[in-house]
């Protein structure tokens, strides 16, 4: 139940202007690129599954690619994974 409230909670701040200035910006937070909003998507920096929030300080803009690699892990976690 606490997942579901917090996904209608991130359903809700895609459609804030919030999002859309970031979206706008382009960058994925994790590897810094520059790309298309359709190639962009919202990432729980400490995944929902992990017991993060739908807030604007978990929430950053990713790539597909990055947002896939990532997977459950929080940020730090994944920059464990990426030294091996």
């Amino acid at each position: 139940a606490l997942v579901r409230r917090e996904r209608e909670k991130a359903r809700e701040i895609r459609g804030s202007s919030w999002w859309r200035q970031r979206l706008g910006e382009g960058v994925c937070y994790h590897c810094e690129q520059k790309f298309s909003r359709e190639e962009l998507t919202m990432d729980h920096l400490i995944p929902l599954s992990r017991g993060g929030r739908s807030t604007k300080k978990n929430i950053v803009v990713s790539c597909k690619q990055c947002n896939s690699l990532k997977k459950n892990l929080t940020v730090a976690e994944l920059r464990l994974t990426e030294i091996k």
